[in-house]
């Protein structure tokens, strides 16, 4: 059963601190790029990230970076001055938060992410939200929404990466695993948590070790959706061996099929992404979708700056297949001979 946390007993819905300023000088726009996720309010692009678990970008809290032209990025600091104190006293000292999702509804942006340690299950989900994501806006505030999911050592998966998705009539939020696959809960859109006392937790995608599955995404196209997912060993550097592979389904809840029919739930998946021009365990990406315009965001590790991780993003085509394929990088790669763009 999911181990649903009731919020009111960990922590009372207050305001949080505004953002952090920036203070880690010009190279925090690009030092530790983790898990993104982007969203666009006007003519700027945010993306929200993991914090960095050195503290040197960001002292371990979920990160924003903003562009108007996707390329060049600016750290402007992070959703929380502190990690909440109750999800310290729920899950124990963390260094960082992980693995935003930033959606739009409900006349409010809606942020989950996920409190979490290595080898350990014991996590949670939590949520914030804001009116506005433009920092110079005196309506611009973060209020902690407290806990929305959680997994223990009784549970087969891990209540981490979280990734809303909205349908016609229904909207749901991914989330797992590197446990036992990922799943899928139904959330109530007015309060941004599961619309039921015990949900159902329905399962997606599951693969057996080594090569586990977490980072997962769901968007629709042409009466598809698909689900796209990381698979293999992440935050390894150079040594990761993180991939994206997708599948898709007439359904939000599945079942999820590979271009060859191979059941998702089954170990399948079509890859997407691989190593590629020097940038190493792609992964954990979500997609922009606005009108005709797909644009698929993910970390890499770079190979030509000791495996730091950084941004990428690239624009998503669709075959006449109805199959994602990625273009060509729009974020440049440092030290890269192929560059970016």
């Amino acid at each position: 059963m999911l181990a649903l946390v009731v919020a009111v007993l960990l922590s009372t819905v207050a305001p949080a601190a505004a953002a952090s300023t920036p203070s880690a000088g010009p190279g925090a726009a690009y030092a530790f790029v983790h898990d993104p996720s982007m969203i666009r309010e006007g003519s700027t692009y945010y993306v929200f990230s993991t914090g960095d678990p050195a503290g040197v970008v960001g002292r371990g809290n979920i990160q924003i970076r903003t562009s108007g032209n996707l390329r060049t990025w600016r750290y402007v600091g992070t959703v929380f001055p502190r990690i909440p104190p109750w999800i310290l006293r729920l899950v124990g000292p963390i260094p960082n938060l992980w693995a935003p999702d930033i959606s739009y509804f409900d006349g409010l942006y809606h942020l989950y992410y996920a409190g979490s340690s290595f080898g350990s299950n014991t996590s949670v989900i939590a949520l914030a939200t804001n009116v506005t994501l433009d920092l110079s806006s005196p309506r611009y505030h973060w209020v902690d929404r407290g806990a929305v999911v959680s997994s223990g050592p009784g549970d087969d998966y891990n209540a981490i990466d979280p990734a809303l998705v909205r349908g016609p009539s229904s909207t749901w939020l991914a989330f797992g695993s590197f446990w036992g696959g990922i799943k899928l809960v139904a959330i109530d859109p007015a309060t941004g948590k599961p619309d039921t006392t015990h949900p159902r937790v329905l399962s997606l995608a599951s693969t057996a070790a080594p090569d586990a599955e977490e980072g997962s995404y769901i968007t629709s196209h042409d009466g598809y959706f698909y689900l796209f997912v990381s698979t293999g060993f992440c935050c390894r550097g150079i040594a990761s061996t993180y991939q994206v592979v997708v599948g898709r389904s007439r359904s939000i809840t599945g079942p999820y099929v590979d271009a060859y029919g191979t059941p998702m739930e089954q170990g399948g998946g079509t890859e997407l992404l691989g190593a590629d021009q020097g940038m190493i365990g792609p992964g954990s990406g979500s997609v922009y979708h606005a009108g005709s315009t797909y644009l698929f965001d993910y970390h890499y590790y770079d190979a030509y700056d000791g495996g730091a991780a950084r941004l990428q993003i690239r624009h998503l085509y669709w075959t006449s297949s109805g199959w994602p394929v990625t273009g060509p990088p729009l974020v440049p790669v440092p030290g890269s001979p192929a560059g970016g763009g």
